[in-house]
């Protein structure tokens, strides 16, 4: 395994109280020439992060995509696999999730054995990663594929214990996340829960489509806020959250 260059990163701006963006690419969503466009808008407007990866990932696309963008693009890519079928050794790091919000156990460790000897064998840098999800208002497939009950919208003390519960297990990252399509964004009192019960950066992605709702997120202590759907509806919105990132750590840096 190789030196946890991508953790420390993450780590040392957590530390630091700045913020960082990813965006979330579904293999199964954009052709070469929406990748193409996407990346143009990445140079202009920048991005800390590319998460790809899906619930399903049903076609062959998530190789070319991911060495598309290694040809193109200097921005670091995660794996944000569902299953051990989703591995890519062309990536950089692969957020090793758990569904630590779910009791389905394949999620939680079956699928991970499975896995194993080819991350040993590979170059990716492993992030391990309590997944949590939300119920943001819809069955998400996410929760569909995986057979679990997301946590409950309204109750950010179960968020909190479940989240200190993987801290305490060893897991380096925690994720809140509504899913794709979700009709609201995980609430601020939630993650600002999540935020006070552990000291490892903090993920949230999911109903954020607005500046607005970005912003929220990064005050209640997301360390990293993750847009993928309104960037495919709209792909200003990409110039816009990432001036909110960076009007953010400007502040931060004038303290």
């Amino acid at each position: 395994m190789r030196h946890s260059s991508l953790y420390e990163t993450l780590s040392n701006r957590r530390q630091r109280g700045q913020k960082s963006l990813a965006v979330l690419l579904d293999p199964d969503q954009l052709n070469e020439a929406g990748c193409r466009h996407l990346l143009a808008l990445s140079e202009a407007h920048p991005i800390d992060y590319f998460f790809v990866g899906g619930s399903l990932v049903m076609n062959a696309h998530q190789a070319s995509l991911i060495f598309f963008i290694k040809s193109n693009s200097t921005v670091p890519v995660l794996l944000f696999p569902s299953h051990s079928l989703h591995l890519d050794t062309q990536a950089d790091g692969i957020l090793l999730l758990s569904l630590i919000s779910g009791r389905n156990p394949d999620f939680l460790i079956g699928q991970h054995v499975v896995a194993a000897p080819l991350l040993r064998a590979s170059n990716l840098e492993i992030l391990p990663t309590g997944y949590m999800l939300v119920d943001t208002g819809r069955q998400t497939t996410a929760s569909y594929m995986s057979g679990t009950t997301p946590l409950p919208y309204d109750k950010p003390s179960i968020a909190a214990c479940t989240a200190m519960a993987g801290e305490q297990l060893g897991l380096r990252l925690m994720y809140l996340d509504g899913g794709s399509g979700a009709m609201y964004p995980i609430t601020p009192a939630m993650i600002r829960a999540v935020r006070e019960a552990v000291e490892v950066p903090v993920i949230v992605g999911g109903g954020i489509n607005t500046t607005d709702k970005a912003q929220a997120a990064l005050e209640a202590g997301a360390d990293v806020i993750v847009v993928g759907n309104q960037i495919e509806k709209a792909p200003q919105f990409l110039a816009e959250v990432s001036g909110v990132i960076q009007s953010f750590n400007a502040v931060l840096d004038t303290v």
